[in-house]
C-alpha cells in the first residue's frame, strides 16, 4: 500500500488474506456479527446515512448480546464532513447514588464487583444511540430500530452467544429475570437455546416498542424528527421504563435509582488528538484508555520503526516498552475529568513529555516494574501525587503463568474479551467509529424491561494510591478499556477503526495503524496481521492484575525472535489468532472508493456498496 503525499491510494501486496477485503463508493457498514452488519446494509439501502447505519447496528448488536446489552455504554468517534470536525459521543453511565469507596470495602470488596446488581454503571447506550440519531442522522427512531425488533421478535441465535449463555447457566440462575430470557430449556441437561434456534425476547421488543410508540405519538403531536426521538429517550430515562428497570434492580440488590436515570446526560465532546509523522489521530478523552495510543505514537515517533523491520525482536520490544510505558500513565492519572482532581492531559499529551520518556527504555531488556511519569511540569505544575506514585504497583496484584494456571487463564479471559465494534462511512463524507459494550452475558436483567445491565462499576478502583483520579463516587464515569479511533490526513478521513477485546484494544489498534502506514499493508492485511499483547499493566476489570513482562506472541512467531525475546526478560505464551478482532475502514482519496477490513480473529463481518 502506498500513502501519497497529498492523497490516499491503497494498492495491495497481493498477500491472500483468510478473508477478502471489502470494497465500496457508496457506503460500508462493518460490526461483531454479520447479522447486526446486514442491518446496517438495510438502512443504508433505505436511503439512511452512515450515523443512521451505525445506530441500527448498535442496536442489532445489543438485541444479539454481542457481548453488550441495552444496558451497556456507547462511546462514538463522528467525523461531520459538513463541519469538517471529529466529535466524541460520550455515552458511559455513571456510579449510582450509595456507589462509594466505602459501601463496597464494608461488604469486604477489594474492588467493585464484576457481576450482578451492584456491577451496574447507569445504562447509557439507548441514550447514546437516540442522541446520535436525533443530532447527526436523517431517520426516525422506528426506521433505525426496525432491524433490532425484528430481531427481539426471534431471530437464530448464532452458536457463539448460545454457548456463552450454557458456560454460564449457574451464575444467570442467580438473577430470575436473566433465568427467564436466557434459560430457554430450564430443567434439561441444555438449558440455554441451541445454535440456529429461534430465540424469542419478549420484554426487550416491548420496551423498543415503546420507545418507538413515545417518538410517534410526539410525531403525531406535531414535534420535529429530532424532538420526537428525544421523547423517547425521556420515557426510557424519566418514564415507565426507568421505573421499571429501576424496580427490576433494586428488587435484586442494585443501587440505581430514579433520580440516577433523570440526572444522567449524554455528552458530546471534542476528543482528544496528537499528530504522528503529518496524520491526526483522534481518541475519547480520559475517561477512556483512548489517549494511551496517542501517548505511545508520541513515543513511537522518536525511533525509526520502518527500519527495524515489521515484528522483528527490536520492533516488538520498542513498542513493548512503550506501550508500558504509556500504560503506567493510564493506570495512575486517567479518570472522569468532570470530578476533581484534574487529569494532568496537557502534559501527558506534550511531544517533550513523550521524549523524555522514551529516554527511559532500556533496549536491552524488559523492565518489569515501569512507573508512572511526571507530567505536571510539562503544564508548568508540581505533581500533587508524587507521594502516591510508590504505591501505585502493588505486588499482590501480580500473577505469573506458572505459579497459578488457572487463576493466568482467567486474567487473560477478562483481559481481552468483550464488547463489539461498529464501523460506517457513506458517500456524502459521514465516518463512524463506534466500540459500544457493557451487559454481556451472564447479565442481570432489570426486571421487566429484557434490558441487561452493565458491569462497568468494576473498573473503577477504591483506593486512591492506584490511581486518585478514578475512585468510586456517585455520578462519577469509571475509567473504561472502550476506545473507538479516527484518523484524518490533509483534512479528510485517511482510516477508521476500533475492536473488541478489553485493555488489549489500544494495543492491537496502535499495530493496526502502524501496519498500514509504516509497513504499507492494505486494511485487510493490517486487520490479519499477527500482533502481539503486552500484560504488564493492570487489568481493568476483576482484581487489577498483571502479568510482570508478559507478552503472548502468535504461533507463527519464528524460533530465533522468541528466544531473543526470552532472553530480554519477556514471559512468553503463545495464541494461534492475535489480530484482533479488529474493524476497519479505509478511504482512498485517489480513486474516491472505501477499503473494508474485519480480522479473521472472530465473527466479525462487514458489507460495502
Amino acid at each position: 500500500m502506498i500513502i501519497m503525499a497529498n492523497a490516499q491510494s491503497f494498492n495491495t501486496l497481493n498477500v491472500t488474506t483468510q478473508k477478502p477485503p471489502l470494497h465500496g463508493i457508496h457506503w460500508m457498514a462493518i460490526t461483531g456479527k454479520p447479522l447486526a452488519a446486514t442491518a446496517g446494509a438495510m438502512i443504508f439501502d433505505r436511503g439512511g446515512n452512515a450515523v443512521d447505519a451505525a445506530c441500527a447496528m448498535v442496536a442489532a448488536t445489543c438485541t444479539m448480546w454481542d457481548v453488550l446489552s441495552w444496558g451497556g455504554e456507547t462511546q462514538a468517534l463522528i467525523y461531520n464532513p459538513k463541519t469538517k470536525k471529529v466529535i466524541a459521543i460520550n455515552a458511559l453511565g455513571v456510579a449510582p447514588t450509595g456507589a462509594t469507596a466505602e459501601f463496597f470495602k464494608s461488604k469486604g470488596m477489594k474492588y467493585p464487583p464484576e457481576y450482578g446488581p451492584l456491577a451496574a454503571v447507569t445504562p447509557g447506550t439507548a441514550g447514546g444511540l437516540m442522541t446520535m440519531l436525533a443530532e447527526y442522522g436523517t431517520m426516525s427512531l422506528k426506521e433505525v430500530l426496525a432491524p433490532a425488533m425484528q430481531m427481539a421478535a426471534g431471530y437464530p441465535i448464532e452458536a457463539q452467544t448460545a454457548n456463552s449463555i450454557e458456560r454460564n447457566k449457574d451464575r444467570i440462575r442467580e438473577w430470575p429475570y436473566s433465568a427467564k430470557v436466557f434459560l430457554t430449556h430450564a430443567g434439561d441437561e441444555r438449558e440455554a437455546p441451541s445454535a440456529g434456534e429461534i430465540f424469542i425476547q419478549k420484554d426487550l421488543l416491548a420496551t423498543l416498542t415503546k420507545l418507538v410508540d413515545a417518538e410517534q405519538l410526539a410525531l403525531k403531536k406535531g414535534r420535529t424528527r429530532k424532538e420526537a426521538i428525544y421523547a423517547a429517550h425521556d420515557r426510557f430515562y424519566k418514564g415507565d421504563i426507568a421505573k421499571e428497570f429501576v424496580r427490576g434492580s433494586s428488587e435484586q440488590g442494585g443501587l440505581i435509582t430514579e433520580e440516577d436515570l433523570t440526572l444522567w446526560k449524554v455528552k458530546i465532546e471534542e476528543p482528544l488528538m496528537t499528530t504522528y509523522r503529518g496524520i491526526e489521530v483522534y481518541k475519547l478523552q480520559q475517561w477512556s484508555q483512548g489517549p494511551v495510543m496517542l501517548q505511545t505514537l508520541n513515543i513511537l515517533e522518536n525511533f525509526n520503526l520502518k527500519e527495524m523491520g515489521y515484528n522483528s525482536t527490536r520492533y516488538i520490544h520498542t513498542l513493548y516498552q512503550a506501550m508500558n510505558l504509556a500504560y503506567a500513565d493510564r493506570d495512575f492519572y486517567y479518570g472522569d475529568p468532570a470530578f476533581p482532581p484534574e487529569e494532568p492531559m496537557q502534559g501527558l499529551l506534550s511531544k517533550e513529555y513523550a521524549k523524555e520518556r522514551s529516554r527511559l527504555i532500556n533496549h536491552d531488556r524488559n523492565d518489569p516494574v515501569t512507573q508512572p511519569g511526571n507530567p505536571y511540569p510539562y503544564e508548568g505544575k508540581t505533581n500533587p501525587f508524587s507521594t502516591l506514585l510508590d504505591g501505585q504497583i502493588a505486588s499482590e496484584n501480580n500473577i505469573y503463568p506458572g505459579d497459578d494456571p488457572q487463576k493466568y487463564e482467567r486474567f487473560l479471559e477478562t483481559f481481552q474479551s468483550g464488547t463489539t465494534s461498529v464501523e460506517a462511512a457513506d458517500e456524502e463524507g459521514w465516518v463512524v467509529s463506534v466500540t459500544p459494550s457493557g451487559g454481556w452475558i451472564p447479565a442481570c436483567i432489570a426486571g421487566n424491561t429484557g434490558i441487561g445491565m452493565s458491569q462497568r462499576m468494576q473498573s473503577f478502583v477504591l483506593d486512591e494510591k492506584e490511581n486518585p483520579f478514578n475512585v468510586v463516587e456517585p455520578g462519577k464515569r469509571p475509567r473504561v478499556t472502550l476506545t473507538p479511533t479516527l484518523a484524518m490526513k490533509d483534512g479528510r478521513p485517511l482510516l477508521s477503526f476500533a475492536k473488541q477485546g478489553g485493555d488489549e484494544q489500544d494495543q492491537l489498534l496502535l499495530q493496526f495503524f502502524l501496519n498500514v502506514v509504516e509497513f504499507g499493508m492494505t486494511i485487510q492485511e493490517a486487520c490479519e496481521a499477527p500482533s502481539f499483547k503486552t500484560l504488564q499493566m493492570h487489568s481493568s476489570f476483576g482484581e487489577h492484575e498483571k502479568v510482570p513482562g508478559g507478552l503472548v506472541l502468535n504461533n507463527s512467531m519464528p524460533e530465533w525472535v522468541r528466544k531473543e525475546l526470552a532472553g530480554m526478560g519477556y514471559k512468553l505464551s503463545f495464541q494461534e489468532r492475535t489480530s484482533g478482532p479488529i474493524n476497519a475502514i479505509g478511504f482512498d482519496n485517489v480513486h474516491g472508493s472505501f477499503w473494508g477490513g474485519s480480522s479473521n480473529f472472530g465473527e466479525d463481518y462487514g458489507i460495502g456498496w
